[in-house]
């Protein structure tokens, strides 16, 4: 009697199981819709990007000197993972140290950025004996100095004397 009620126990679970199986072809998932769809994303630059950085700003703080470089993608498109290396020289000519600051991600045409970098500091060291190198994820980089970057409603107002005039009586 046992093993009839363990049979009949069995068959009615496995005969449930394909009934549910059979059951959940019938119902499919709503197409799945793509997160990007829609949107343009340019490809970053491919070889040589132009940058404007202006002059570092060097201090140092405790153990290491803090060197903040404020950069402007002036690229027609996006500069992927823009990386300064900063090495530093003894006055003998021979490198004494170096350190690297990153920009994680995109730096988009016309955006503004600071790149940090923290070097050890050891001594021999001066702001006259470092050179910075500037590179991107895809290739180089042409880095040019300004003394300033220029605003948009700066250039606005350049383009439009009598605008230039209402903005100064401000």
């Amino acid at each position: 009697m046992n093993r009839a009620r363990v049979g009949f126990a069995a068959t009615l679970a496995a005969a449930s199981l394909v009934v549910a199986a059979l059951a959940g072809q019938d119902a499919q998932a709503p197409p799945m819709k793509s997160v990007l769809q829609g949107k343009k994303y340019p490809a970053p630059v491919r070889g040589q990007a132009e940058i404007e950085y202006t002059t570092p700003s060097i201090a140092r703080v405790k153990d290491a000197v803090v060197t903040k470089i404020v950069v402007k993608n002036v690229s027609g498109a996006p500069v992927a993972r823009l990386a300064i290396n900063d090495t530093w020289y003894d006055k003998g000519g021979s490198v004494l140290t170096a350190g690297r600051g990153v920009i994680n991600g995109m730096l988009q045409p016309g955006e503004i950025q600071t790149i940090t970098i923290e070097t050890p500091f050891k001594t021999g060291m001066s702001e006259q004996q470092h050179r910075s190198l500037f590179v991107h994820a895809y290739g180089e980089v042409k880095p040019k100095l300004v003394k300033k970057f220029e605003d948009a409603k700066d250039a606005a107002n350049a383009k439009d004397p009598a605008n230039a005039m209402t903005m100064k009586k401000k």
